[in-house]
């Protein structure tokens, strides 16, 4: 008996916001047995009424949905959900805010992932949320058609388990994940264990031509900065494009106070016509890391993130056609500018450095 042989995975990337809702959504309007979303944002705005309305559909007609998204973020109420919920959809809010003694600390420990899984065979990773306010944002969320599905569903599965807990199996939560020639990377809430920050040293210490980063929010540890200009003392051309503003403003004023050190050995390009949201690492135009995870120390630190490592020579064509279109949109750091930047904002870079694991 011949053994069934899986064909490989599809992976289309999707910039726009427009493209890969319409596609969510067909998605969903063709899904005959489950849809599992995993989600930082869903608002109630007429994006999330068009998406929920679509899910409560399905529900009726009895496919499973199960819908967690983060209590934080989420922008939406149990209410807004009532009638999927009726239907026989089930919703997780994950972790509510709550006061205690260690209230900051926990409540920062949010579930920062974007997974769309359908029967089986459809997944979305990336980072985009479903949400109207970002409608014109540059994002990167990826269409992947294939087996992997099955993992993706199992890894929403466990965080089901865990959306009111500060407490369980950190290490089982954050074990890597293999399919094939891929790897899925997990973060949760942690000072020890970040597995998605390791593996980008490792490839950024292992690379020999090029380093490409897109980032909402640039901030690096200490560790990822020193391994950035270590490569490029190698010879290797390190490329970092952020948002010239992004929808935080805070984290544009920490990030900055960095750029004068590492423009002497990155290049570093501010992103003009949007804010650039998107999250994709990629090294010697080889491997690709994508997925919700930010370069930045909250991500690493406070957050359920998820990432897909792999070399999929398609992805990595379409994502280096997405890089040179946000370059080219794009104007250079400009060092003398940062050396002249206004007082203030100098005084709030030294005030909220010591704050930084906090934004």
């Amino acid at each position: 008996m011949n053994k069934h042989i899986e064909e490989p995975l599809q992976i289309k990337m999707m910039s726009d916001p427009f493209k890969y809702y319409s596609a969510i959504i067909k998605d969903i309007q063709e899904a005959q047995k489950y849809i599992y979303i995993e989600l930082y944002r869903f608002t109630s705005d007429p994006i999330g009424v068009r998406f929920r309305d679509n899910l409560v559909k399905k529900a009726k007609e009895g496919v499973k949905v199960k819908l967690l998204i983060d209590s934080w973020a989420a922008s939406s109420t149990y209410s807004f959900f009532s009638e999927l919920v009726e239907a026989g959809g089930e919703l997780k809010f994950f972790k509510k805010v709550r006061l205690s003694w260690d209230t900051f600390t926990k409540n920062h420990r949010r579930d920062h992932r974007k997974i769309f899984v359908f029967d089986d065979q459809i997944t979305y990773i990336g980072s985009g949320n479903i949400a109207g306010y970002s409608l014109n944002w540059r994002e990167s969320m990826f269409r992947i058609k294939g087996g992997i599905a099955k993992k993706f569903k199992e890894i929403i599965d466990q965080n089901f388990e865990i959306y009111k807990k500060f407490f369980y199996d950190k290490i089982e939560y954050t074990k890597s994940i293999k399919y094939k020639e891929y790897e899925i990377l997990r973060d949760v809430p942690s000072i020890i264990y970040q597995p998605i920050q390791r593996k980008l040293l490792s490839l950024i210490n292992g690379a020999k031509k090029e380093i490409l980063i897109e980032t909402p929010y640039f901030l690096p540890g200490s560790n990822l900065r020193k391994a950035l200009m270590e490569a490029s003392s190698r010879g290797v051309k390190v490329k970092v494009a952020i948002p010239k503003k992004s929808d935080v403003g805070i984290m544009d004023i920490l990030s900055s106070r960095y750029f004068g050190e590492l423009s002497r050995q990155i290049k570093i390009y501010f992103y003009l016509p949007q804010a650039l949201h998107a999250k994709i690492f990629m090294v010697d135009r080889e491997v690709f890391v994508v997925g919700s995870a930010n370069f930045d120390y909250r991500s690493f630190r406070y957050q359920h993130e998820i990432c897909l490592l792999g070399k999929n020579k398609s992805l990595i064509r379409q994502i280096i056609n997405h890089s040179n279109e946000t370059l080219k949109d794009s104007e250079p750091f400009d060092y003398n500018t940062w050396l002249n930047r206004p007082m203030i904002q100098r005084f709030f870079e030294r005030v909220l450095v010591p704050f930084r694991h906090f934004f």
